[in-house]
């Protein structure tokens, strides 16, 4: 899962295609013939903090042969080495058949020309209709879809049960109970941050510009513009700044934090609640055992009740259009999202499957750490725009520098109106 890309990379991308139609007409792609005179399909996996996969590929690798006869050959690819080993395989045609691409990368190939339009696969098949609808739009560039969703994670709230069960806390239901939440932990207890509100964890700070009615972008007639600064998304900013400015949620020290900091603090029993992603509770217990039973999780409450709306984040499988076996890909994409293949790698990594069918179980789950992430997944899980530059504005940190700015003394409308202006800049950047 990967959401950040470099400034400049949708022309890199660009440049490279151009580079492929001068030559390399004869290129195998990434596929090839085996001894036996079959065909190999190569796919490229993104390795970053994964766990060891070796016997899960070798499932694939069984399953993929059984199905199509055709043998599998996997390549893991460092996170930080794959942006740049997909542009010169778009142009050498060297590259895979099919790889991992992060959400966020999708529309910028996409729109480079990189990527087999699947819309006519996707739609015969039935399985266009089955994907949680964020995961599907993530893949989609001008009404075409170029990738199909393999995984993904959506944020939450984990907290303390044991302290809020001391001060007969409920699940607050709406942000005024939220705020309210905060006012009365920060009283009860003052050891404890009740909300760390963290200047670099851009996806804590973008369901409360989402709840609050605002965007990230907006696009019209193909024109994308910045959107952090209307009226709404201003609310949303000011709501969630202000628990740690007026509510003194935080602390000064998380103005500079990442998510990675915040699960830290509340690992280490700094924090009363904290927004995490669906994959961290695991990691929490396992940093202190003692948390197995002192520890729930609840969705971010939408403004007036419900779910609020949360970054919903993952990978894609796609097809390169270098590819010289474009159905047998597609056999292959299938297989790892319809299969059982897809729930064990979910269960496996640590995230959800891509489908509303294999999702529903999670939703279902009896387990108190599952199933409001998956819920949230599945009635509010949306992505940031799928505009082809929205990876540099996510590698430039816009969003995370407007949170300081504002953290540390900025007025909401002067930080909203840079922040904007920065992404408009940067989205209709050629």
């Amino acid at each position: 899962m990967r959401l950040i890309r470099t400034a400049g990379v949708a022309a890199l991308a660009a440049s490279a295609l151009v580079l492929t139609a001068c030559g390399n007409d004869g290129s195998s792609g990434g596929s090839s013939s085996d001894s036996k005179g079959g065909k190999t399909l190569t796919w490229w996996v993104m390795k970053g903090t994964n766990p060891d996969a070796s016997t899960f590929y070798a499932a694939a690798k069984k399953e993929f042969k059984k199905r199509t006869g055709a043998s599998l050959k996997v390549q893991e690819i460092q996170w930080a080495d794959a942006h740049d080993r997909l542009v010169r395989a778009f142009a050498s045609g060297d590259g895979p058949d099919v790889s991992e691409i992060g959400t966020t990368w999708t529309p910028e190939f996409a729109a480079a020309g990189g990527l087999t339009d699947v819309t006519a696969k996707l739609d015969k098949s039935g399985l266009g209709k089955d994907l949680v609808p964020a995961l599907k739009e993530s893949a989609t560039y001008d009404g075409k879809q170029y990738g199909v969703g393999w995984y993904a994670g959506v944020r939450s709230v984990i907290y303390r049960k044991d302290v809020f069960e001391k001060h007969k806390l409920s699940v607050p239901k709406n942000w005024d109970e939220l705020e309210q939440t905060v006012k009365t932990l920060k009283k009860e207890e003052p050891k404890l941050m009740p909300l760390p509100v963290a200047g670099d964890a851009a996806y804590a700070t973008i369901p409360f510009v989402w709840g609050a009615g605002g965007e990230l972008a907006t696009e019209q007639g193909g024109k994308w513009t910045g959107a952090i600064d209307s009226k709404e998304s201003k609310a949303g900013l000011d709501f969630y700044t202000g628990l740690a400015l007026k509510d003194k949620s935080s602390s000064v020290g998380a103005t500079t934090w990442r998510e990675t900091d915040v699960l830290d603090s509340f690992v280490k029993g700094k924090s009363a609640m904290v927004i995490q992603g669906n994959w961290t509770p695991k990691t929490a217990i396992a940093g202190d055992p003692s948390l197995k039973d002192k520890i729930g999780a609840f969705a971010i409450p939408g403004k007036d009740g419900g779910v609020n709306p949360a970054v919903l984040g993952g990978s894609n499988l796609a097809i390169l259009k270098t590819s010289k076996n474009q159905d047998l890909a597609w056999q292959f994409v299938n297989m790892m999202t319809t299969s059982k293949l897809a729930k064990d790698w979910a269960e496996q990594a640590g995230y959800f499957p891509s489908t509303n069918s294999a999702l529903k179980p999670f939703a279902e789950s009896t387990d108190p750490l599952v199933k409001p992430f998956a819920e949230t997944m599945l009635k509010a899980g949306k992505t940031p725009p799928s505009a082809p530059g929205w990876g540099t504005v996510e590698g430039n940190k816009t969003i995370p520098q407007m949170v300081q700015s504002i953290l540390t003394g900025t007025s909401v409308d002067k930080a909203a109106k840079t922040a904007s202006d920065s992404v408009t800049k940067t989205l209709q950047e050629k």
